[in-house]
This record gives structure tokens, sequence and C-alpha cells, in this order.
């Protein structure tokens, strides 16, 4: 096989599940380049570990760094140590709580952990933007932010509408992309990776490589994950997450939990399952030849054999559909009725919601409950008891082993 030829296989597998690419000519440019010289490209990404929590809406770019891997390319896992102080300013509405250097570098290490359960740890080079952040001098950073403007930091949505609606925006914020921006020169990256809501900090990169006579990296933006409600991007506050650590029985029934319209994107994302036989599979849903409920639990098989192994999740399976038909009528169910006056947007805080199963008047008794695992809605493990759960009709709560509410929603 030819590079050329090589280079154009390898690109149509790279870009699988791509959002968006800048560019994709230059991509298979570099990546002609890579084989004709036998210089594997530097694929990096910078992971700001703000939590110690890895959930699947962190896998997809990942699983992205695998296939550059498989293909043979470096990739650098980097630790955004000295930014993740900051707190990536993306899409929040109000300055982030800084963390302290201990709290980052402990979640850093549980993080990196998580990551290889993707990443080939062989084959993975970590890195810290410490080791050149800390070291620049106060006249370097001069010399870096004159290459921006006011004007373009705020071009970003996020600070624009804070400042418009009149909250704060820290100096220190600002400075976040150019920090982004001046990793991928001092590790010279061919490639960046990041979210597609990490659009602006991506591109800064780009910018600021030229002005420091390099090449300036492709950027590769992978779409965001809906979480399992199907709505909001997949997030640990917003509690529709999918941890990467979830049991096997938790992973497989939060899985079997998300709505019908996103197991493709699901499939396409979070599996290795080949895409003719994913179109496949939705030629025979659209026409009846397929349950979803059926490709739903391929697909929660698939991603519990990724994180747990195959006889895991045969017996995620098992345990699920004896929870399953258990829960389609328990006898003991007892009716718990919620007016609109109970939920904000149709949710309502779990503490609040056990609260009014009456199984206990102790906040402080209701969440270790919820924290040892004994709170269940609609067979998937509720475990942050600062939740807010999205409520639908006919839902039903378990509270230990054998309390069973039927959850009906009543407008007033």
């Amino acid at each position: 096989m030819s590079f050329e030829q090589r280079a154009i296989e390898d690109l149509e597998i790279l870009c699988r599940g791509v959002e968006d690419i800048i560019s994709r000519e230059d991509l298979q440019k570099k990546l002609y380049r890579s084989y004709q010289t036998g210089q594997p490209l530097i694929v990096k990404e910078g992971f700001d570990p703000s939590a110690p929590d890895m959930h699947l809406g962190h896998t997809v770019t990942l699983r992205k760094l695998r296939q550059f891997q498989d293909l043979g390319h470096q990739v650098v896992f980097l630790v955004g140590d000295f930014t993740g102080r900051i707190g990536d300013p993306t899409g929040k509405k109000e300055t982030r709580k800084q963390l302290t250097e201990e709290e980052v570098l402990a979640n850093a290490k549980t993080y990196s952990e998580q990551a290889f359960k993707i990443l080939d740890r062989e084959k993975t080079i970590i890195k810290f933007n410490s080791k050149w952040l800390k070291n620049l001098s106060f006249g370097d950073i001069i010399e870096i932010t004159a290459h921006f403007t006011v004007a373009r930091i705020l071009e970003r949505e996020d600070f624009h509408q804070r400042l418009s609606s009149g909250k704060p925006v820290g100096l220190h914020e600002f400075l976040y992309p150019i920090m982004q921006a001046y990793d991928s020169v001092a590790l010279r990256a061919d490639v960046e990776l990041g979210g597609a809501d990490q659009r602006f900090n991506l591109l800064m990169g780009r910018d600021l490589q030229r002005e420091f006579d390099q090449e300036p990296q492709v950027v590769m933006m992978m779409p965001l994950l809906e979480g399992t409600d199907g709505i909001e991007k997949m997030s640990k506050s917003l509690g529709n997450y999918i941890a990467v650590n979830d049991s096997p029985f938790d992973m497989f029934g939060k899985i079997m939990s998300i709505p019908d319209s996103l197991i493709k994107k699901y499939f396409i994302l979070l599996t290795n399952i080949p895409m003719n036989t994913i179109l496949k599979w939705e030629k025979d849903v659209q026409s009846n030849h397929l349950h979803p409920r059926d490709w739903k639990i391929i697909l929660a098989k698939e991603i519990v054999s990724i994180y747990h192994g195959t006889a895991y999740a045969n017996q995620a399976l098992e345990d699920f559909e004896r929870a399953f038909t258990k829960r389609e009528s328990p006898e003991d169910a007892q009716i718990l009725t919620l007016t609109d006056a109970d939920l904000k947007e149709d949710k309502i805080w779990i503490i609040s919601l056990l609260l009014k199963t009456g199984v206990s008047q102790s906040k402080s008794e209701l969440r270790r409950l919820v924290e040892q695992g004994g709170v269940y809605l609609d067979n998937v493990r509720i475990s942050d008891p600062n939740s807010d759960i999205k409520i639908k009709n006919d839902q039903f709560l378990r509270v230990g082993k054998k309390l069973f509410f039927k959850i009906i929603k009543k407008s007033v």
C-alpha cells in the first residue's frame, strides 16, 4: 500500500464520529508526511482534573486518541495541573472556584488511571503543563499575550454573556485559553482533540503556533455526549452521567435508561462496532425487524464489556432482566404522587423525593442511604445525593431492598 493510500484509509477511520475538523485536507497531508518520513504525529489532548471521576462523555475524545495510537502515532495525555487550578471557563456562567495544587494532583492521579482503561499505557506519554507554564517569566507572559487582542478573547460567548448580564469575569480566566494555546506550542502538537465546545480554545492554539513559526495543529472536535436524560450534556452535577467506574450492573442499567434516539450515537462514539453494522441495525429497527430495546441491550453489553469484560456484561444482563421483571409490577409498590409544585422543569432533588416517601425525615440519613447505594429509579442506582432527578410518569422508585414506590405526576 502506498503512503498516500494509507493516509486516505486512516483518515476515514479517524474522521468517524467527528463533528468538525480544521482541516481534513491538512490532516491527510500530515498523515502522508508522517508515513513518508517515519515520524509519528504528535497528538495531544489536555485534561483539567477538576474532579476525580470520569464518565462516558469524557471517553469520546479518549477513544479517538486510542485510534491514533493504534495507527502508530504518538499520543500526549496532557494533565492541566497548572491550568486546572484556574478551571476551564468554557460554558460556565460564573467564575469557577480555584482548586489547590494538592486537589488537582489527587484528581489527576485517579483521572489518568481511568483513562488507561481506553488508552494504551505503554504508548502514552503523560505530560504536566506546569512543567513549562510555571517557569514563564512575567516578560514571557507579556510576549505571549501580545499576540492576542481583548476583542478576540471577548469573542467567547460565555465571556460575552457574563459581561452582558453584569456578572464578573476574572482576569485570570482571560489567560486560560492563552495558556492552553501555549501548551500546543510547547509540545509542537500536530493534532489537538477536544469537545465541540472547545472550538475557541483549540483555534487559539493554531493561531499561537503560527506566531511561533510552527505549522498549525489540526483541530478535531468531537460531539458532546448527551446523558441519560437525552437532553443535557453528560454531567455529574446534573446526575445524568454514566461513570467509567460504575459497577457492571449500574452501567448496564443506566445505558438501558437512555432514550432510543441516542442508541446510534452511543454506538458510534462509545464502541468499535463497524459503521456498516450500526447502519444495518438502524434499518432493522426502522423496519421493525429489531426492537429498540433489543438494540439497546446489544449496546449495553458492548459498553460494559469494554470496561469490565464479557463475563461481567453477560451477568449484568441476567441481573438486569431479573430486576426488570420484578420492576414491572412489584406487588408491594405504593403510589407516590408528585404535583407541578413539587417539580422544577420536571426535576426534583433526590432527597426531596425521598422525604415524600416518608421513609425518613432525616436528610442526613437519606443522604447516607443514597451514598450507600440503597436508592434506585427504574432500576438505575442513584449514587449522588446532590443530584436533581428528571421525573416521568410510571417510574418505579426502590428504597432499600423491598420498598417500591410508583411515581405518578399529577397536574393541579
